[in-house]
């Protein structure tokens, strides 16, 4: 099943990475548009069409120039030094530039040549991570029928949540919760989606409102690890998870045996 990922961003709100396309921000060695890849490529879909814009060129060069990329990744042997296999070397990425100013309904429309045959198809903007167990949501969204399906979470708040006595005391501030559930991206389509988009529109606008009146638009709800890359703040709460070797998103890092989920990625 082919992935499309929006690779428009400027990421303007990312200090010390204005000068960088958003999704080539990076957590850790690698940028984050490598670890949704990474993501998506544990669960067996690898055939890639990045929907290019903002500093296109930069993107192309770095999956051209991944192997010079990747010069700290060697093995010791009593033979000698031995460069790692390339981890990306059965990924099939289709570069498609759609214009540094399109809207994201305008890039996915731009890419619809290179989804010709697709019944389902999988895309995502490219600032986010999640552990959702894809195999599971993907079938119960072909199950239930729909044209779209999107994630919806939480949003991270770093506002404090403050309460206060009669007197004007406070008596408890911590971090803000908040029970309004956002769009998270990650979304799921069948190919009639595009009967839902006209010219100059983006996605998540009038070709949703039309999905609602439809009743064609799921929602799946999920509580587990899902944040974006908005702000210096947000890449800065990822590299510290990412240094703790146990980043939630890394799925492929995460060894289960009789993984019936895996067995069923590749459908």
């Amino acid at each position: 099943m082919k992935v499309v990922l929006f690779c428009g961003g400027q990421g303007l709100r990312l200090r010390d990475y204005a000068d960088l396309p958003k999704p080539l921000v990076p957590i850790g060695e690698r940028p984050i548009l490598w670890h949704i890849m990474k993501y998506y490529a544990y669960y067996g879909h690898k055939d890639f069409i990045l929907c290019l814009g903002y500093k296109a060129n930069d993107i192309k060069r770095y999956f051209l120039d991944y192997e010079l990329s990747r010069v700290n990744d060697f093995v010791l042997s009593e033979s000698g030094v031995h460069l790692l296999e390339n981890d990306i070397k059965d990924w099939r990425i289709t570069f498609v530039d759609t214009g540094s100013h399109a809207s994201v309904g305008q890039r996915l429309k731009k890419v619809r040549e290179h989804l010709r045959g697709e019944k389902y198809f999988l895309a995502n903007y490219s600032d986010g991570l999640t552990d959702e167990p894809l195999p599971g949501v993907l079938e119960g969204f072909k199950a239930a029928n729909k044209v779209a399906s999107m994630i919806c979470v939480n949003p991270h708040l770093s506002l404090h949540q403050v309460a206060l006595n009669g007197a004007g005391e406070v008596t408890n501030i911590g971090d803000m919760r908040a029970n309004t559930l956002i769009n998270g991206g990650y979304f799921m389509f069948r190919e009639d989606i595009f009967e839902y988009i006209d010219r100059g529109e983006d996605l998540v606008g009038p070709p949703f409102e039309r999905l609602i009146q439809k009743g064609q638009l799921q929602g799946r709800r999920y509580g587990g690890f899902w944040s974006t890359m908005d702000t210096f703040k947000d890449n800065q709460a990822l590299e510290e998870l990412y240094a703790t070797q146990a980043a939630p998103w890394e799925v492929w890092k995460k060894r289960r045996s009789g993984d019936r989920e895996l067995q069923q990625a590749s459908a």
